[in-house]
Order: C-alpha cells, then structure tokens, then sequence
C-alpha cells in the first residue's frame, strides 16, 4: 500500500494546527464487507501509525471482520453523527471529546473508530449513534476477546471497551 500525506483533509487546513496536519497520512486500506466482497478504503491517522493500520486492515481481512465502509469523515461533512449512522470506519476527526474541552485522540490521528452502529458507545441508557445495538452474537462487533480487540491491544492500542464509563466500543486509540 502506498500512503499520501493527508489528500483529504486539504479543506481543513484553516482549522487544524499545522503540528497535527503536517503528520496526517492518507491510507489506502482493503476491508471485507458485510457482503463478503474484498472493497477499497481510505483512512487518515497518524503517519506514526502506518504500519500499526495496515497490519490491522490485512489481519481484519485474513479474520473475514466485516466493515461497511472505510471513509474519511470529510466525506460526511466532518459531522460525526452522519459517519456513524452510515456505520463508517474511520480515523482522524478533529474535534473535542464530547462534553468536554479537551481534544480527542481523533483530533491528532491517533484513534479509530470500527464499525459503530454494532459497537456503540454507551453511557448508562444514551447509546451513541442513535439507533445503535451492541449484540455481542452478531458478526462485526468488538468484544474483550475477539481477534481484533486482542490485536489491536497486543500492538499497544486501548480499547474504549475496557473504560468504566462511557463504554465506547468502537474506539481504539494508541498513546504517543
């Protein structure tokens, strides 16, 4: 896989501080779809975690772990509520952690969030993104042992599962 610096997020150079932009990559990614069909992707992370990211996106497709898509949030309008309800895989989002001031791992390329429809984050009843089941059972979803979880956590990843509270389920991120 070839990666380019940071195609996509060209528009939010006004908003993004030139220390995150300039370590931003663009990652051509294949995935597995719930169909079954190998199908091509695009993620922006930190280029500190290129190969961490293609590793994962090869080990998703030897495990057959389905996604639904793989697009930066760009593509949504840099609305994160739109990229969840279309159950999109993504990484780099420059926003805050939700009630908070402080900045998300997303902010600096150094989360991803995996298929959130069926791994949502829950604090106590609000489960995010509306709508959103987390069934354990079904194909797709994250629990403390599957192979991606274990993966991801074996490469030095923090699964948002794991928190007290919120459970956020889809969200992995890796410390500096």
């Amino acid at each position: 896989m070839r990666c380019y610096p940071n195609l996509i997020v060209q528009n939010l150079r006004c908003m993004c501080p030139r220390e995150t932009f300039i370590n931003l990559v663009t990652i051509p990614v294949r995935f597995v779809t719930f169909d079954g069909v190998i199908a091509q992707g695009v993620i922006e992370m930190h280029r500190d975690l290129i190969e961490d990211v293609e590793d994962l996106f090869r080990f998703m497709i030897a495990e057959q772990f389905p996604l639904s898509s793989v697009i930066p949030i760009a593509q949504f309008g840099w609305n994160d509520e739109r990229s969840m309800a279309a159950n999109n895989t993504s990484g780099f989002h420059y926003r805050f952690i939700a009630g908070t001031e402080r900045l998300s791992k997303h902010a600096y390329g150094r989360a991803i969030d995996i298929n959130p429809l069926f791994n949502p984050c829950v604090e106590g009843m609000v489960i995010q993104p509306a709508g959103a089941v987390y069934d354990p059972c079904n194909c797709g979803v994250l629990t403390a042992d599957s192979p991606v979880t274990e993966f991801l956590k074996a490469h030095g990843w923090t699964w948002g599962g794991d928190w007290e509270s919120p459970k956020d389920y889809q969200h992995f991120q890796k410390p500096e």
